[in-house]
């Protein structure tokens, strides 16, 4: 079985670190990329087990990234997070497409959740 590893999509540094640090405590890798197409490029090129992606960036928000991701590979788990209260239309894009919310501030114990149902 292939090592699982997470891409992790922020535009904010310090939470893609944040995120990062994370994981490796619970010993699953990961690669952040800070915008949305250089997402799409990293999972052209390597292989991925779960997407989290911010909500609000810049150029690509995380709805677009998510539909691209959905189209192209439907059965990636996709899991959205963010601090911002999400609106109408991007609530149902988010609860018809992402495989998982999470709420800014999280804690580990989000991210443990996470994993334990996705990979």
């Amino acid at each position: 079985m292939a090592e699982k590893k997470i891409l992790i999509v922020d535009d904010n540094p310090n939470m893609a670190s944040l995120l990062a640090e994370m994981l490796e405590v619970l010993d699953v890798p990961s690669k952040a990329s800070t915008d949305g197409e250089t997402a799409l490029r990293l999972l052209e090129n390597e292989e991925f087990s779960l997407v989290i992606t911010d909500l609000k960036m810049p150029n690509m928000s995380g709805v677009e990234l998510l539909r691209a991701i959905k189209q192209k590979r439907h059965s990636l788990p996709v899991v959205v997070i963010s601090g911002f209260h999400l609106a109408s239309h991007e609530g149902k894009v988010v609860d018809g497409l992402a495989d998982g919310f999470i709420n800014k501030p999280f804690k580990m114990t989000d991210i443990k959740s996470v994993l334990d149902q996705h990979l």
